[in-house]
């Protein structure tokens, strides 16, 4: 419960952080990546929104091989090659259970650049952690895969690289059905798994590649676990993480404060007395503690910070809201006939989850909630808005939001 490693979202499948990533994405959007990378049918970008994110859209095994082996390639698309002695060029893939698939010749020009060579190292890099199904534990020698379960149970998945080659499982039924069984982590990653140590066993792979070096501009730093960024002085549990150059957000963590309480009210004070100690505590923002308590594991409500501790530069701990919903970049799209309101939420920090929130539409008063609890809209019309939350303290955030509606 609560926040996990952009590895753990990754290896675990889980849909909100996805989501949220994605949703951040202009251009290139996921969609955009996909069509870069070669996925032929897919309807417009509108028609999926964020379930693109989810599996919306459609990939063939060939498209999927392509993809895994652009990873490989260190971020390069390049022509699939099928046997060692044949040229790197793109062929018909047919649906079969599983396909061995080697990756296309190291010097071949016919190759598109799709992502960065350290954003394909460090995504490798996680899948690598993902445990086998058999032994619980990362597969050695390394195998970078993942699973996938289609929506209705209709197939399962299982696709991932290992030495010079990537394969693909895929189990279903070419009618379309649906079978519950149809999971990938119990259906198709066992199967994968087999083939690979069938391979490895029979001496296929005895030659297979040495691991890739980290890119140069790709380097490690500790960060402060509870939150992924830079760790200060009192973030006391910390995990190494790879740093991207001009990518990965430079802030340092505020999530632990040292603050002087009073022993006998537990608020925080700004002067040292008799009765006063110094202590470390967490200021989780207010929609984490939302989740903390639904989940039975409320934490700590903080003290409220002094004004002689938030007008410091070293103790603020960013009091200001930050809307949370409306997502960034997303048209929001709602029928005629079946108008849903669109939910307004925001969070705060320190204090600023104490009291109400104001929220605003183009300067027009929509209505006010508490931190982390949402507020229904509904849009008058079509059109793009900017909406503004204000805390009781005057300080604010905005967001421009377009919404469509079809009949």
């Amino acid at each position: 419960v609560g926040p996990i490693t952009a590895q753990e979202a990754l290896t675990r499948s889980r849909n909100i952080p996805a989501v949220s990533v994605a949703a951040k994405l202009t251009r290139p959007s996921l969609y955009d990546l996909m069509k870069t990378s070669g996925v032929a049918n897919l309807a417009s970008e509108k028609h999926y929104g964020l379930a693109l994110t989810l599996g919306g859209g459609e990939v063939t095994m060939e498209e999927l091989a392509r993809m895994y082996a652009m990873l490989a390639n260190g971020g390069e698309l390049r022509p699939i090659g099928y046997r060692k002695d044949e040229p790197a060029t793109t062929k018909s893939f047919s649906r079969s259970m599983g396909k061995l698939v080697n990756r296309p010749v190291e010097g071949s020009s016919r190759s598109t650049r799709v992502i960065s060579e350290e954003a394909a190292y460090v995504t490798l890099d996680m899948l690598k952690t993902n445990p086998r199904p058999d032994t619980g534990l990362p597969a050695q020698p390394a195998v970078a895969w993942k699973t996938g379960t289609s929506w209705g149970f209709r197939d399962a998945w299982t696709a991932g690289t290992f030495g010079r080659y990537v394969l693909i499982v895929w189990v279903g039924n070419f009618d379309g059905s649906s079978n519950q069984s149809f999971i990938g982590i119990s259906a198709a990653a066992p199967l994968f798994f087999k083939i690979v140590d069938g391979l490895r066993s029979e001496g296929v792979l005895a030659q297979e590649s040495l691991p890739r070096l980290p890119p140069r501009k790709l380097t490690r730093v500790d960060v402060c676990a509870a939150t992924g960024d830079l760790p200060n002085a009192h973030c006391s549990t910390r995990v190494p993480s790879w740093f991207m150059p001009g990518k990965s957000p430079i802030r340092i963590s505020n999530l632990h404060r040292r603050v002087l309480l009073d022993r006998h009210t537990g608020q925080a004070v700004c002067e040292e007395g008799p009765n006063t100690h110094w202590q470390v505590i967490e200021y989780w923002p207010s929609d984490m503690q939302k989740i903390f308590r639904d989940a039975g594991m409320p934490r700590r409500d903080a003290p409220r910070l002094p004004v002689c501790v938030q007008g410091s530069t070293d103790n603020n701990i960013a009091g200001d809201p930050q809307i949370v919903s409306p997502l960034r970049a997303v048209t929001y799209t709602s029928r005629l006939s079946n108008m849903v309101p669109i939910s307004l939420r925001a969070e705060g920090n320190g204090g600023a989850d104490r009291g109400k929130l104001f929220w605003f539409s183009n300067d027009a008063f929509l209505g006010a909630a508490k931190a982390g609890e949402s507020l229904a809209w509904n849009p008058p019309r079509a059109g793009r808005y900017v909406l503004r939350v204000v805390d009781e303290e005057g300080r604010a955030d905005s967001r421009d939001v377009a919404v469509e509606i079809v009949p």
